[in-house]
């Protein structure tokens, strides 16, 4: 098998059980990469990590809620204690509870904020230090820590209030963070999509999804490997080119 560019590198990814995360992993598995696929969903782990194996690649399932910070920090230390290093941290992990506030929940809210914000927080505190020490010993010299937005982090819409808010914190955490690390040769970036064909939808009710679907009805959504494209391309890049942020919209969508 020739050389592949992440050959020897080690990817962490959140949210790998389906959509854009199973995607990635296949993705930088495809690349060369080893990879720790992190979720609630131990059988779709296991599924994810037998198809990375069909297709000549090594992936391992930990099974971990990353919304508890210590569940975070084992989940890390498992993907060292199995992989032997961290070089490449994806934080995919996240949900969308779109309603008006007036017919929300707090328990809505605080899923979101569970998991779009406080899981990514656990889970890169953990990693950080992990990426700095690949970066200075890895042949490629450079480390990258990806964190998967929306373009609702940057057009705020009703009824997405609180993911908004969950997006647009990211990306401003995402920018500090790429300023704090640059000089270690982590790279942080941020990618945005929009309309992709995942599971997302299905946490939302019956009418607010009714009234999503109707609202990109002629629209092509993207596809979970569109998102995977972009962020393999993001990591596989040589150490002086760093992507900071991209936007990523289906081809025929106007907004």
């Amino acid at each position: 098998m020739s050389e592949q560019p992440l050959d020897g590198a080690v990817a962490l990814v959140t949210g790998a059980s389906s959509g854009i995360g199973a995607a990635t992993a296949r993705r930088l598995a495809r690349e060369g990469a080893a990879v720790a696929l992190v979720a609630r969903r131990r059988d779709r782990l296991d599924q994810v990590a037998s198809d990375i194996a069909k297709l000549g690649g090594h992936a391992v399932a930990v099974e971990a809620d990353i919304t508890e910070p210590e569940r975070a920090e084992d989940a890390v230390q498992d993907t060292l204690d199995r992989l032997g290093r961290l070089d490449i941290l994806v934080n995919n992990a996240g949900i969308m509870l779109l309603n008006p506030a007036l017919h929300t929940t707090i328990e809505e809210w605080d899923r979101m904020i569970s998991l779009n914000v406080a899981a990514l927080l656990h889970i890169t505190h953990a990693a950080v230090p992990h990426l700095i020490y690949a970066a200075s010993t890895s042949p490629r010299q450079v480390a990258d820590l990806v964190n998967v937005s929306s373009t609702a982090g940057r057009a705020s819409r009703p009824g997405s209030s609180v993911y908004a808010l969950t997006k647009s914190g990211l990306n401003a955490f995402t920018e500090s963070l790429r300023q704090e690390l640059f000089s270690e040769h982590v790279r942080v970036s941020a990618v945005a999509p929009d309309v992709v064909d995942t599971e997302l939808v299905n946490h939302l009710s019956d009418t607010i999804r009714d009234a999503a679907r109707r609202q990109i009805a002629g629209i092509e959504a993207l596809r979970p490997e569109d998102i995977a494209d972009a962020i393999s391309y993001i990591v596989t890049r040589e150490r002086r080119v760093a992507v900071n942020e991209m936007l990523i919209r289906a081809g025929d969508q106007a907004w």
